[in-house]
Protein backbone atom coordinates (compact mmCIF):
# COMPACT_ATOMS: atom_id res chain seq x y z
CA UNK A 1 0.00 0.00 0.00
CA UNK A 2 1.24 3.48 -0.84
CA UNK A 3 0.86 6.52 1.36
CA UNK A 4 1.34 9.06 -1.46
CA UNK A 5 -1.52 10.43 -3.49
CA UNK A 6 0.19 10.41 -6.90
CA UNK A 7 -2.13 8.50 -9.21
CA UNK A 8 -1.67 7.97 -12.92
CA UNK A 9 -3.62 10.42 -15.03
CA UNK A 10 -5.68 9.16 -17.99
CA UNK A 11 -3.02 10.42 -20.42
CA UNK A 12 -0.22 8.73 -18.46
CA UNK A 13 -2.20 5.49 -18.40
CA UNK A 14 -2.55 5.62 -22.19
CA UNK A 15 1.18 6.21 -22.64
CA UNK A 16 1.96 3.43 -20.18
CA UNK A 17 -0.41 1.04 -21.92
CA UNK A 18 1.09 1.82 -25.32
CA UNK A 19 4.60 1.19 -24.00
CA UNK A 20 3.54 -2.13 -22.49
CA UNK A 21 1.86 -3.27 -25.71
CA UNK A 22 4.96 -2.33 -27.65
CA UNK A 23 7.03 -4.45 -25.32
CA UNK A 24 4.62 -7.34 -25.73
CA UNK A 25 4.52 -7.13 -29.52
CA UNK A 26 5.22 -10.44 -31.29
CA UNK A 27 8.09 -9.04 -33.38
CA UNK A 28 10.62 -9.46 -30.59
CA UNK A 29 14.13 -9.47 -32.06
CA UNK A 30 15.99 -12.74 -31.55
CA UNK A 31 19.49 -13.93 -32.26
CA UNK A 32 18.24 -15.47 -35.50
CA UNK A 33 16.07 -12.53 -36.51
CA UNK A 34 18.52 -11.11 -39.04
CA UNK A 35 19.71 -8.13 -36.99
CA UNK A 36 23.46 -7.58 -36.64
CA UNK A 37 24.67 -8.46 -33.11
CA UNK A 38 25.41 -4.83 -32.22
CA UNK A 39 21.96 -3.62 -33.28
CA UNK A 40 20.34 -6.63 -31.61
CA UNK A 41 22.02 -5.81 -28.28
CA UNK A 42 20.97 -2.17 -28.62
CA UNK A 43 17.36 -3.14 -29.37
CA UNK A 44 17.18 -5.55 -26.44
CA UNK A 45 18.77 -2.93 -24.18
CA UNK A 46 16.16 -0.36 -25.22
CA UNK A 47 13.34 -2.81 -24.47
CA UNK A 48 14.88 -3.66 -21.12
CA UNK A 49 15.10 0.02 -20.17
CA UNK A 50 11.49 0.55 -21.26
CA UNK A 51 10.38 -2.38 -19.10
CA UNK A 52 12.35 -1.04 -16.14
CA UNK A 53 10.79 2.39 -16.61
CA UNK A 54 7.31 0.85 -16.67
CA UNK A 55 7.93 -1.08 -13.46
CA UNK A 56 9.33 2.00 -11.73
CA UNK A 57 6.21 3.94 -12.71
CA UNK A 58 4.01 1.25 -11.16
CA UNK A 59 6.09 1.28 -7.98
CA UNK A 60 5.70 5.04 -7.55
CA UNK A 61 2.00 5.29 -8.38
CA UNK A 62 -0.74 5.06 -5.78
CA UNK A 63 -3.21 2.23 -6.22
CA UNK A 64 -6.89 2.79 -6.83
CA UNK A 65 -9.10 2.30 -3.73
CA UNK A 66 -10.21 -1.12 -4.98
CA UNK A 67 -6.72 -2.58 -5.37
CA UNK A 68 -5.37 -0.79 -2.32
CA UNK A 69 -8.14 -2.38 -0.27
CA UNK A 70 -7.43 -5.88 -1.57
CA UNK A 71 -3.70 -5.45 -0.94
CA UNK A 72 -4.29 -4.30 2.63
CA UNK A 73 -6.69 -7.14 3.41
CA UNK A 74 -4.35 -9.73 1.92
CA UNK A 75 -1.38 -8.50 3.96
CA UNK A 76 -3.51 -8.47 7.12
CA UNK A 77 -4.53 -12.06 6.39
CA UNK A 78 -0.91 -13.12 5.87
CA UNK A 79 0.17 -11.38 9.06
CA UNK A 80 -2.59 -12.60 11.35
CA UNK A 81 -3.82 -15.80 9.72
CA UNK A 82 -0.58 -17.25 8.37
CA UNK A 83 1.85 -15.46 10.72
CA UNK A 84 4.08 -14.30 7.88
CA UNK A 85 7.27 -12.54 8.90
CA UNK A 86 7.75 -8.81 8.38
CA UNK A 87 10.37 -9.60 5.72
CA UNK A 88 7.81 -11.70 3.79
CA UNK A 89 5.14 -9.03 4.16
CA UNK A 90 7.47 -6.33 2.79
CA UNK A 91 8.33 -8.51 -0.21
CA UNK A 92 4.66 -9.33 -0.84
CA UNK A 93 3.77 -5.66 -0.60
CA UNK A 94 6.39 -4.64 -3.18
CA UNK A 95 5.56 -7.42 -5.63
CA UNK A 96 1.80 -6.92 -5.46
CA UNK A 97 2.14 -3.12 -5.67
CA UNK A 98 3.80 -3.54 -9.07
CA UNK A 99 1.28 -6.07 -10.34
CA UNK A 100 -1.83 -4.27 -9.10
CA UNK A 101 -0.60 -0.94 -10.48
CA UNK A 102 -0.10 -2.76 -13.80
CA UNK A 103 -3.76 -3.81 -13.64
CA UNK A 104 -4.69 -0.22 -12.80
CA UNK A 105 -2.95 0.98 -15.97
CA UNK A 106 -5.31 -1.25 -17.98
CA UNK A 107 -8.27 -0.04 -15.91
CA UNK A 108 -9.16 -3.53 -14.68
CA UNK A 109 -12.04 -2.63 -12.34
CA UNK A 110 -12.17 -5.64 -10.02
CA UNK A 111 -10.57 -8.99 -9.27
CA UNK A 112 -13.11 -10.74 -11.50
CA UNK A 113 -11.61 -8.88 -14.45
CA UNK A 114 -8.14 -10.41 -14.05
CA UNK A 115 -7.27 -12.97 -16.72
CA UNK A 116 -4.26 -15.11 -17.46
CA UNK A 117 -3.37 -12.64 -20.20
CA UNK A 118 -2.87 -9.88 -17.63
CA UNK A 119 -0.56 -12.13 -15.64
CA UNK A 120 1.41 -13.19 -18.72
CA UNK A 121 1.63 -9.59 -19.83
CA UNK A 122 3.17 -8.61 -16.51
CA UNK A 123 5.58 -11.56 -16.72
CA UNK A 124 6.68 -10.33 -20.14
CA UNK A 125 7.73 -7.05 -18.50
CA UNK A 126 9.85 -8.98 -16.03
CA UNK A 127 11.36 -10.97 -18.90
CA UNK A 128 12.19 -7.83 -20.87
CA UNK A 129 13.99 -6.50 -17.81
CA UNK A 130 16.05 -9.71 -17.86
CA UNK A 131 14.97 -10.51 -14.34
CA UNK A 132 16.47 -13.68 -12.89
CA UNK A 133 14.26 -16.78 -13.03
CA UNK A 134 14.56 -17.19 -9.26
CA UNK A 135 13.22 -13.66 -8.72
CA UNK A 136 10.36 -14.27 -11.13
CA UNK A 137 9.52 -17.51 -9.29
CA UNK A 138 9.44 -15.61 -6.00
CA UNK A 139 7.01 -13.06 -7.45
CA UNK A 140 4.83 -15.84 -8.86
CA UNK A 141 4.77 -17.47 -5.44
CA UNK A 142 3.45 -14.19 -4.04
CA UNK A 143 0.78 -13.99 -6.76
CA UNK A 144 -0.29 -17.59 -6.10
CA UNK A 145 -0.75 -16.78 -2.42
CA UNK A 146 -2.77 -13.68 -3.35
CA UNK A 147 -5.08 -15.56 -5.73
CA UNK A 148 -5.55 -18.40 -3.24
CA UNK A 149 -6.67 -15.74 -0.77
CA UNK A 150 -9.13 -14.38 -3.35
CA UNK A 151 -10.49 -17.89 -3.91
CA UNK A 152 -10.91 -18.44 -0.14
CA UNK A 153 -12.67 -15.08 0.08
CA UNK A 154 -15.01 -16.26 -2.70
CA UNK A 155 -14.08 -13.21 -4.74
CA UNK A 156 -13.11 -15.50 -7.63
CA UNK A 157 -14.59 -18.72 -8.99
CA UNK A 158 -11.66 -19.57 -11.28
CA UNK A 159 -8.00 -19.09 -10.37
CA UNK A 160 -6.11 -17.62 -13.37
CA UNK A 161 -2.80 -18.72 -11.81
CA UNK A 162 -3.71 -22.37 -12.42
CA UNK A 163 -2.53 -22.08 -16.03
CA UNK A 164 0.67 -20.15 -15.23
CA UNK A 165 3.88 -22.19 -14.99
CA UNK A 166 7.01 -21.22 -13.12
CA UNK A 167 10.05 -20.40 -15.25
CA UNK A 168 12.84 -22.93 -15.22
CA UNK A 169 15.54 -21.80 -12.85
CA UNK A 170 19.06 -23.23 -12.84
CA UNK A 171 19.62 -25.69 -10.03
CA UNK A 172 22.55 -24.18 -8.19
CA UNK A 173 24.35 -26.07 -5.46
CA UNK A 174 24.37 -24.32 -2.07
CA UNK A 175 27.57 -22.39 -1.36
CA UNK A 176 29.28 -23.55 1.80
CA UNK A 177 32.62 -23.37 3.59
CA UNK A 178 35.05 -26.21 4.13
CA UNK A 179 35.70 -27.03 7.77
CA UNK A 180 39.09 -25.31 7.78
CA UNK A 181 37.54 -22.14 6.38
CA UNK A 182 34.85 -22.22 9.08
CA UNK A 183 37.52 -22.47 11.79
CA UNK A 184 39.38 -19.45 10.37
CA UNK A 185 36.13 -17.48 10.12
CA UNK A 186 35.21 -18.15 13.74
CA UNK A 187 38.57 -16.85 14.92
CA UNK A 188 38.21 -13.45 13.18
CA UNK A 189 36.14 -11.42 15.74
CA UNK A 190 38.10 -9.44 18.34
CA UNK A 191 37.47 -10.99 21.76
CA UNK A 192 38.73 -8.00 23.72
CA UNK A 193 35.56 -5.90 23.31
CA UNK A 194 31.86 -6.56 23.65
CA UNK A 195 31.05 -6.08 19.95
CA UNK A 196 33.70 -8.62 18.97
CA UNK A 197 32.36 -11.08 21.53
CA UNK A 198 28.87 -10.51 20.13
CA UNK A 199 30.05 -11.12 16.57
CA UNK A 200 31.82 -14.33 17.57
CA UNK A 201 28.69 -15.56 19.36
CA UNK A 202 26.64 -14.81 16.23
CA UNK A 203 28.99 -16.78 13.97
CA UNK A 204 29.21 -19.69 16.40
CA UNK A 205 25.43 -19.86 16.80
CA UNK A 206 24.75 -19.66 13.07
CA UNK A 207 27.13 -22.53 12.40
CA UNK A 208 26.14 -24.60 15.46
CA UNK A 209 22.38 -24.49 14.82
CA UNK A 210 21.89 -23.80 11.10
CA UNK A 211 19.57 -20.94 12.05
CA UNK A 212 18.26 -18.49 9.49
CA UNK A 213 19.28 -14.86 10.05
CA UNK A 214 15.67 -13.89 10.79
CA UNK A 215 15.52 -16.63 13.44
CA UNK A 216 18.80 -15.49 14.98
CA UNK A 217 17.92 -11.80 15.33
CA UNK A 218 14.52 -12.72 16.76
CA UNK A 219 16.05 -14.59 19.70
CA UNK A 220 15.35 -13.36 23.23
CA UNK A 221 17.27 -14.18 26.39
CA UNK A 222 14.69 -16.79 27.41
CA UNK A 223 15.10 -18.80 24.19
CA UNK A 224 17.71 -21.10 25.77
CA UNK A 225 16.92 -23.99 28.09
CA UNK A 226 19.07 -25.36 30.89
CA UNK A 227 19.78 -28.55 28.92
CA UNK A 228 21.59 -26.71 26.11
CA UNK A 229 18.71 -26.30 23.63
CA UNK A 230 17.54 -23.20 21.81
CA UNK A 231 13.99 -22.54 20.64
CA UNK A 232 13.85 -21.15 17.10
CA UNK A 233 10.78 -19.78 15.32
CA UNK A 234 11.02 -20.33 11.58
CA UNK A 235 8.75 -19.51 8.69
CA UNK A 236 5.09 -19.14 9.64
CA UNK A 237 6.27 -19.07 13.28
CA UNK A 238 6.94 -22.82 13.16
CA UNK A 239 8.79 -23.76 16.34
CA UNK A 240 11.71 -26.18 16.65
CA UNK A 241 14.24 -27.04 19.35
CA UNK A 242 17.90 -27.27 18.32
CA UNK A 243 20.86 -28.41 20.45
CA UNK A 244 23.65 -25.85 20.94
CA UNK A 245 27.21 -27.18 20.94
CA UNK A 246 29.87 -26.49 23.57
CA UNK A 247 31.81 -23.91 21.56
CA UNK A 248 28.68 -21.90 20.79
CA UNK A 249 27.60 -22.03 24.45
CA UNK A 250 31.01 -20.75 25.55
CA UNK A 251 30.89 -17.93 23.00
CA UNK A 252 27.41 -16.96 24.20
CA UNK A 253 28.51 -17.00 27.83
CA UNK A 254 31.47 -14.69 27.07
CA UNK A 255 29.17 -12.28 25.24
CA UNK A 256 26.46 -12.33 27.92
CA UNK A 257 29.05 -11.53 30.59
CA UNK A 258 29.61 -8.14 28.92
CA UNK A 259 26.27 -7.62 27.14
CA UNK A 260 25.24 -5.13 29.84
CA UNK A 261 27.78 -2.65 28.45
CA UNK A 262 25.59 -2.25 25.35
CA UNK A 263 22.51 -1.62 27.47
CA UNK A 264 24.28 0.98 29.61
CA UNK A 265 25.70 2.85 26.62
CA UNK A 266 22.52 2.56 24.55
CA UNK A 267 19.84 5.04 23.64
CA UNK A 268 17.03 4.78 26.24
CA UNK A 269 14.50 5.14 23.43
CA UNK A 270 15.88 2.12 21.56
CA UNK A 271 17.09 -0.21 24.30
CA UNK A 272 15.53 -3.70 24.21
CA UNK A 273 16.59 -5.60 27.36
CA UNK A 274 14.88 -8.83 26.26
CA UNK A 275 16.72 -9.14 22.91
CA UNK A 276 19.72 -11.48 22.84
CA UNK A 277 21.85 -9.73 20.23
CA UNK A 278 22.09 -5.95 20.60
CA UNK A 279 23.53 -3.18 18.46
CA UNK A 280 25.70 -0.40 19.86
CA UNK A 281 22.55 1.57 20.78
CA UNK A 282 21.18 -1.28 22.86
CA UNK A 283 18.45 -2.15 20.36
CA UNK A 284 17.78 -5.46 18.67
CA UNK A 285 20.25 -6.29 15.92
CA UNK A 286 18.73 -6.35 12.41
CA UNK A 287 19.08 -8.83 9.55
CA UNK A 288 21.09 -6.31 7.58
CA UNK A 289 23.53 -5.78 10.45
CA UNK A 290 24.18 -9.52 10.75
CA UNK A 291 24.82 -9.74 7.01
CA UNK A 292 27.31 -6.88 7.27
CA UNK A 293 29.07 -8.56 10.20
CA UNK A 294 29.39 -11.86 8.31
CA UNK A 295 30.58 -10.09 5.15
CA UNK A 296 33.33 -8.29 7.07
CA UNK A 297 34.45 -11.47 8.84
CA UNK A 298 34.51 -13.45 5.60
CA UNK A 299 36.72 -10.80 3.99
CA UNK A 300 39.04 -10.76 7.00
CA UNK A 301 39.29 -14.56 7.03
CA UNK A 302 40.17 -14.58 3.30
CA UNK A 303 38.15 -17.75 2.77
CA UNK A 304 38.13 -19.36 -0.65
CA UNK A 305 34.34 -18.97 -0.88
CA UNK A 306 32.46 -15.72 -0.38
CA UNK A 307 29.30 -16.59 1.51
CA UNK A 308 26.35 -14.87 3.11
CA UNK A 309 25.01 -15.74 6.59
CA UNK A 310 22.88 -18.35 4.85
CA UNK A 311 26.13 -19.95 3.73
CA UNK A 312 26.81 -20.91 7.36
CA UNK A 313 23.43 -22.66 7.36
CA UNK A 314 24.52 -24.50 4.20
CA UNK A 315 27.84 -25.36 5.87
CA UNK A 316 26.01 -26.68 8.94
CA UNK A 317 23.87 -29.03 6.82
CA UNK A 318 26.71 -30.12 4.54
CA UNK A 319 29.09 -30.99 7.36
CA UNK A 320 26.37 -32.96 9.17
CA UNK A 321 25.66 -34.90 6.00
CA UNK A 322 29.36 -35.58 5.42
CA UNK A 323 29.61 -36.92 8.98
CA UNK A 324 26.85 -39.44 8.31
CA UNK A 325 23.74 -37.70 9.65
CA UNK A 326 20.44 -38.90 8.22
CA UNK A 327 18.87 -36.56 5.66
CA UNK A 328 15.54 -36.54 7.52
CA UNK A 329 17.23 -35.56 10.76
CA UNK A 330 18.88 -32.66 8.93
CA UNK A 331 15.45 -31.72 7.56
CA UNK A 332 14.11 -31.43 11.11
CA UNK A 333 17.13 -29.41 12.28
CA UNK A 334 16.77 -26.96 9.39
CA UNK A 335 13.01 -26.69 9.73
CA UNK A 336 12.29 -27.61 6.11
CA UNK A 337 8.72 -28.60 5.33
CA UNK A 338 9.73 -30.56 2.23
CA UNK A 339 12.45 -33.21 2.07
CA UNK A 340 13.24 -32.14 -1.49
CA UNK A 341 14.51 -28.82 -0.13
CA UNK A 342 16.95 -30.62 2.17
CA UNK A 343 18.13 -32.92 -0.61
CA UNK A 344 20.02 -30.01 -2.15
CA UNK A 345 22.70 -30.75 0.42
CA UNK A 346 23.49 -34.18 -0.97
CA UNK A 347 26.37 -32.64 -2.92
CA UNK A 348 29.23 -34.48 -1.23
CA UNK A 349 32.51 -34.09 -3.07
CA UNK A 350 33.97 -36.93 -5.11
CA UNK A 351 36.58 -37.82 -2.48
CA UNK A 352 33.89 -38.27 0.19
CA UNK A 353 31.74 -40.36 -2.14
CA UNK A 354 34.69 -42.58 -3.07
CA UNK A 355 35.53 -43.04 0.61
CA UNK A 356 31.99 -44.22 1.34
CA UNK A 357 31.98 -46.44 -1.74
CA UNK A 358 35.33 -48.06 -0.94
CA UNK A 359 34.28 -48.69 2.66
CA UNK A 360 30.83 -50.07 1.92
CA UNK A 361 30.68 -51.75 -1.50
CA UNK A 362 31.53 -55.49 -1.40
CA UNK A 363 33.37 -55.40 -4.73
CA UNK A 364 35.21 -52.12 -4.25
CA UNK A 365 38.54 -53.84 -3.54
CA UNK A 366 38.15 -56.85 -5.79
CA UNK A 367 40.83 -56.83 -8.48
CA UNK A 368 39.59 -57.59 -11.96
CA UNK A 369 40.74 -60.83 -13.53
CA UNK A 370 43.21 -61.03 -16.39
Amino acid sequence: MRDDNTTLSAEEKLRQRAAIRALQAPNVPTAGGGLPPKRLRKKLSERGLAAQSALETFREAALSPVWDGWLGRFLDYERAGRQASEHTLRAYGRDLQDFLAYLDSFEVPEVTGITRFHIRGFLSLLHEQQMAATTTKRKLSCFRSFFRYLMRSEALEVNPMDVIDNPRAPKLLPRYLERGDVERLLEVPDRTNVLGLRDRAILELLYATGARVSELVGLDLDAFSSDGMVRLFGKRRKERLIPVGRFAREALRDYLDRRGELLEAGDPAEVMPSALFLNYKGGRLTDRSVRRIVDQCVLSAATRCRISPHGLRHSFATHLLEAGADIREIQDLLGHESLSTTQRYTHLDVAALMKVYNAAHPRAHVKPGP
